[in-house]
This record gives structure tokens, C-alpha cells and sequence, in this order.
């Protein structure tokens, strides 16, 4: 089975050297055609500078070529999955479509596989999430993630197909929740990384992370998502690795509104637009979600950290249950 991945960013070329380590046919698409060119010449990615691309993956900037993949891995970044898979419908009709990127789509206030259901209905959506950086998995380095997808026979099959030596996949038909721990976690991660940046100590991140995954949960159970999910690899485990490394894009934004610095635009931060998506979510539903609220306010630049710091210390006194 050749297996396509469409976007060369660092998590798709990650996953194409992974895969094609163990012998599997991939076909790596990206829609700069002098990106492709420049990729086959020297066999990296910009976004993967030190990691040879093995010569049994196909690198490709014409979508053509990405298509005869019956199993279409999508690692674009989170608003960006509705327009391909909308401009792409009819030519992904049928296919088995994993969702890589972790957010909530600000459009419609919906996670990856209801853009994905929504725009090609005959797909099989399925979400790969969970704690892992690019270069990790690149290197071989052991990581294990969540492979969700309401089709159990399918979610068993994607199992096998994109398990590896050094990429361990554990199945779960829980999408929602799948998808919502790996989408709210960034940004506690944003959170967290603004809390260092300020000053504030790593006493006040263990905080931040532990009530930030209250209101993860709060928000993911009101959605009809299972409990057991969140305390599982895409949501407890990503929290931890993304609340605590540079490495997490998240976690080093939140540093640069901490320290007043200017961040890389050309970074995507997952985290950004979905701290205003779940500030929405909540407000719709009658939630209570303080640290994404506030989260939001920063990246919007309506609070600064010490008036976020502010706001959630001179909150009334509750039940920690609460």
C-alpha cells in the first residue's frame, strides 16, 4: 500500500521518513513546486533541515500524483485542512483521510474529522495525534501517538499500516476526544510558555497545567467526549510535552508574549486561533474556562501576562473539583 502525506512541513516529512524507513511506499506532496525541486535535489525540507529524505519517497508538488494513495495523510496546518479538502473533493472521494494537525477550526468551531466528513462525505476520516516533535520521530527516536477513527476496522488497519519500530500507534474510536486534547492543549502550552517568559515560575506552570487540563476536560466532556481519552497520550501526554519544551512552537510563543518579544509569523502556532475558537465554544455552551480565556485575550494583545496573572489569582476562592 503506498501511503500519500500531503504537506512537506517538518511533521510530514517526519512521518515519510518513518514510513519509508520500513520499506512502505510514500508519495510527499507540497504545493510549492520549487520547494519540490529543491527537495529532490538535495533530499531535505526546510521545515526538516537535518534529516536526509530517504530516495523511496516520492516528492511531489502535483496533486495528480498524490491521488492514486488510497490512505492520504493530511499534515497541513489546522485552518488550512477545510480549504484543501473542500477544493479537493471530488478527487479525495472515497479515500481514507488522517488529519494530522491539532486545532479547532475557526470557521465552524469543529475539529478535523467533521471538516473532513462535512467536505468529502465518502471519506473515512481519522485523526494521528498525541506528544511528539517532527525531529524525534525522524530520527527514530521512540514515540508513541493516538490513531483515532469511529470505523473500528479501518482505525485497526491505519494501526498496522503507519505503526513502526519506533512509532507505536494505540487505537481509539473516541475522535472527539482524540481531537480536542491535542487541539486544547496548545493553548495551556501558550499559557504555560507566557508564564515562564513573565517570570512567574515553574510552581505557577505546574498550576497552569493542572487547571488548564480541568477546563480541557470540562470542555471535552460537554462535547460528548470520553474522560479516559483526555487522561490518554493526545491529550494528558501531549499537555505535558508541549507545556514544558522549546521545542513545542506553542510553548515558545507563549515565551515571546512573556518576555514582550517578537515572534516568526511564518510559524504556525496551532494554539492562536484556537484559544479564540474555544473561547467561542465556551461562551456557546455556558463554560467556564478561565486560562484559555485569558490565553486568548493575550494572543489577541488585550492583556499582558501580569494582567492575565491578575485575572485568574483574584478569581473567587472554590472547590478544586470545581
Amino acid at each position: 500500500m503506498r501511503i500519500g502525506i500531503a504537506g512537506a512541513g517538518a511533521f510530514g516529512a517526519a512521518l515519510a521518513v518513518a514510513l519509508a524507513r520500513t520499506g512502505r511506499e510514500v508519495t510527499l506532496w507540497a504545493r510549492d513546486a520549487a520547494a519540490v525541486d529543491k527537495a529532490r535535489e538535495s533530499r531535505r525540507v526546510e521545515r526538516l533541515p537535518e534529516i536526509d529524505l530517504p530516495a523511496s519517497i516520492d516528492i511531489v508538488s502535483d496533486l495528480d500524483a498524490l491521488l492514486p494513495c488510497d490512505t492520504i495523510l493530511l499534515a497541513l496546518p489546522a485552518q488550512a485542512t477545510r480549504g484543501f479538502v473542500t477544493a479537493h473533493a471530488e478527487a479525495l472521494a472515497g479515500k481514507v483521510l488522517v488529519a494530522c494537525a491539532k486545532g479547532i477550526d475557526l470557521t465552524r468551531l469543529t475539529g478535523q474529522t467533521a471538516i473532513i466528513a462535512e467536505a468529502v462525505p465518502s471519506a473515512t476520516p481519522a485523526l494521528l495525534t498525541g506528544p511528539s516533535f517532527a525531529a524525534d520521530i525522524a530520527r527514530g527516536l521512540p514515540t508513541a501517538l493516538t490513531l483515532a477513527c469511529i470505523d473500528e476496522g479501518c482505525g485497526a488497519a491505519l494501526q498496522a499500516a503507519l505503526s513502526t519500530p519506533g512509532l507505536r500507534l494505540y487505537r481509539t474510536a473516541d475522535v472527539i476526544g482524540a481531537e480536542l486534547g491535542g487541539a486544547l492543549k496548545n493553548v495551556i502550552a501558550i499559557a504555560c510558555g507566557a508564564c515562564i517568559g513573565a517570570g512567574f515560575g515553574d510552581s505557577a506552570r505546574a498550576a497552569l497545567m493542572t487547571r488548564g487540563f480541568a477546563e480541557m476536560q470540562r470542555l471535552a466532556a460537554s462535547l460528548g467526549a470520553r474522560p479516559e481519552t483526555l487522561m490518554g497520550l493526545s491529550g494528558f501526554g501531549d499537555l505535558v510535552l508541549t507545556c514544558s519544551s522549546e521545542l513545542s512552537r506553542n510553548y515558545r510563543y507563549g515565551l515571546a508574549l512573556g518576555r514582550g518579544e517578537s515572534f516568526d509569523t511564518a510559524t504556525t502556532v496551532e494554539g492562536a486561533a484556537t484559544a479564540r475558537a474555544v473561547t467561542d465554544l465556551a461562551a456557546a455552551r455556558g463554560l467556564d474556562l478561565p486560562i484559555s480565556a485569558v490565553t486568548a485575550r493575550m494572543v489577541a494583545h488585550d492583556l499582558t501576562p501580569h494582567q492575565a496573572l491578575d485575572a485568574l489569582i483574584n478569581r473567587p476562592l472554590k472547590e478544586e473539583s470545581e
